[in-house]
């Protein structure tokens, strides 16, 4: 984030490989084809060549998407281009900029086909690597970041007055304590789901929190994760639709009002345009760091874009970098270039000396922090609907050397300690399998999958029905069935899936497949693959457990859903590893 600020492609012809996977392709021919193009619309604006009549009929058409809040700036940047006759070889430059959510357009990427526009520029490059996920063969090419903006935390001027702004210098875990702590502060924000400054923010407050050695750290975020579920917005903008009018009684009184918000510097700087000396925001620059947007130019597709059409995009980036368009990008808030940030644009946006806003940034956080952070968020934030599906084939009779228990003992105990943090609202239910245990099937259906707080009559609940079932599951005689299972409880998951939670299956066995009239492993990840829909997910969750488990066979299985596999040692880990396993799908 702010990787790359000259717009220049990089001069390279390897790929760039990121550990994301992403399919980049700039190559020397790129550059060259580039600085082909540049001279030739440099020398258009100087007269040195002469373009006689209309360009307009044989215009290089580009469309690009954009976030909403930079595509104003490059609307304005093309129309520009265009009434200066900007050439891409000869030929005018018309660009087209269509404004759209990030996060659509990433799930766009990953689960559909080939777009109409080529250039894409997201407000950060998280949502790039998220369109990475998927099947997709749609090539995306960052060619240079065009624009940034630190992420902070804004406040009214009495909350923030309140403590201590503008001397006051506060870590993000120092903040978010403040603004979570009893009714002193209300903080939202915008959906880290489908907003980068939300989960770039909430990523690094657990950062932030670790770093103190805080015994509490998870504890904390996770807190601030269910404070925020319960005032997020759909969107940066409609987040500061929430923001409290600080001269206003009613206003700061009101509930629903927020006092305090996670929100870019760019996005502040908008909103103080327009709110009036009572609506303002008052910024806080985290001393430890602001995360950033950073804005990349993507190309879209690129193996499958014309000479001239890759051309004209990537001549329309190096305008971007020139200093008109620098002050332009300036002009709407954003951060431009590699020079410290104009102290205009800094107040404008509710930035104060010595707020640390020209300080070092925020290292891009990992793509394991953010995969974790938004599992977290998902299964704070959508109530669960899980099915627990336990191998109870003779090998699990077998003791744990260190426990003098059995493993499927040992496995119940993890079970019934892994329902305790999940809430009412979650849905869990419960299958058992080992070869021929109905009849012809291997698995065997016990309690229906339903919300832990439904009463069953007789003052009992699903949670109480599903720890008497965990605590009856016995060793059957018969060996491990586990690929037909795992086909039956994935159709079946998908027959009954629910919009809006968080749904996965979790299978626990201590063996490989022993059933020798069952599919077989390739054919069973063909099938899964086949069935898999990446609109209604439903990843598997698959632990293998003891010596005689196989870690691959599970792990490959699992990944056909998009789900994980992974081996232990001891029963007891189980509870960890499902709740790990439950976030790490989560931000999938």
């Amino acid at each position: 984030m702010g990787r790359h600020n000259s717009p220049e492609p990089p001069a390279t012809d390897e790929p760039q490989s990121r550990a994301r996977g992403r399919r980049r392709t700039v190559a020397i021919a790129t550059v060259l084809v580039l600085g082909v193009a540049t001279g030739v619309g440099v020398a258009a604006r100087g007269g040195l060549l002469d373009f006689t009549g209309s360009c307009e009929d044989d215009a290089i058409k580009v469309d690009v998407v954009a976030s909403p809040d930079i595509a104003p700036a490059l609307t304005e940047a093309a129309q520009a281009a265009r009434d200066r006759d900007v050439t891409s070889d000869g030929r005018c430059l018309n660009v087209r900029v269509t404004a759209q959510d990030a996060y659509k357009v990433a799930d766009s990427l990953r689960t559909e086909g080939r777009p109409d526009f080529e250039v894409w520029v997201p407000d950060s490059d998280l949502w790039v690597d998220r369109a990475g996920l998927g099947d997709s063969d749609v090539a995306l090419t960052p060619a240079g970041n065009i624009a940034s903006s630190p992420v902070t935390m804004g406040m009214v001027p009495s909350a923030a007055e309140s403590i201590g702004w503008p001397k006051k210098r506060y870590s993000w875990a120092e903040l978010t304590a403040l603004a979570t702590k009893g009714d002193k502060l209300r903080l939202g924000a915008a959906d880290p789901a489908r907003s980068a400054s939300g989960l770039l923010a909430l990523t690094k407050i657990g950062a932030s929190a670790a770093k103190a050695d805080d015994p509490e750290s998870d504890t904390q975020v996770a807190a601030t994760a269910k404070i925020l579920s319960q005032r997020i917005a759909d969107s940066d903008s409609r987040a500061l639709e929430t923001v409290a009018r600080d001269g206003s009684g009613t206003e700061q009184g009101n509930p629903r009002r927020n006092q305090a918000l996670i929100v870019s510097e760019q996005a502040a700087f908008t909103h103080n345009a327009d709110a009036g000396d009572e609506g303002k925001l008052d910024l806080f620059y985290p001393k430890d760091g602001a995360p950033q947007l950073d804005y990349p130019f993507t190309l879209v597709d690129e193996p499958r874009m014309s000479t001239d059409e890759s051309r004209a995009a990537l001549r329309f980036m190096t305008l971007l970098g020139e200093k008109d368009s620098r002050g332009l990008l300036q002009k709407h808030g954003f951060r431009s270039g590699s020079d410290d940030p104009a102290m205009k644009l800094v107040t404008a946006a509710g930035g104060r000396e010595p707020q640390p806003y020209a300080e070092g940034t925020a290292e891009p956080p990992a793509p394991k922090d953010i995969q974790s952070t938004l599992g977290m968020w998902t299964i704070t934030v959508q109530s669960a609907r899980l099915t627990t599906i336990v191998d109870v084939s003779n090998s699990m009779g077998e003791l744990v050397p260190s426990r003098g228990q059995s493993r499927l003992e040992v496995t119940k105990a993890s079970l019934v300690q892994a329902l305790s943090q999940f809430t009412p609202e979650d849905e869990i239910g419960l299958w058992e399998f080992a070869t021929l245990l109905d009849g012809t099937r291997d698995y065997r259906k016990l309690v229906e999958t339903r919300r832990l707080g439904d009463s069953l009559g007789k003052g009992t609940t699903q949670r109480e029905r599903l720890t008497a079932a965990y605590g009856a599951l016995r060793p059957k005689p018969g060996f491990t069935g586990l690929y037909d299972t795992s086909l039956a409880a994935f159709k079946d998951a998908q027959k009954t899936y629910a919009k809006g939670k968080f749904n996965a299956l979790v299978i626990l066995t201590d063996g490989a497949n022993q059933d020798p009239g069952s599919l077989t492993r390739s054919a069973l990840v063909s099938e899964l693959k086949r069935l898999a829909d990446p609109k209604r997910p439903v990843p598997l969750i698959a632990i293998a457990v003891g010596p005689d488990a196989d870690k691959d066979e599970v792990k490959e299985i699992a990944e056909a859903t998009g789900g994980s596999g992974y081996q232990i040692d001891d029963p007891a880990q189980m509870q960890d590893v499902i709740l790990k396993a439950i976030i790490a799908a989560g931000g999938n």
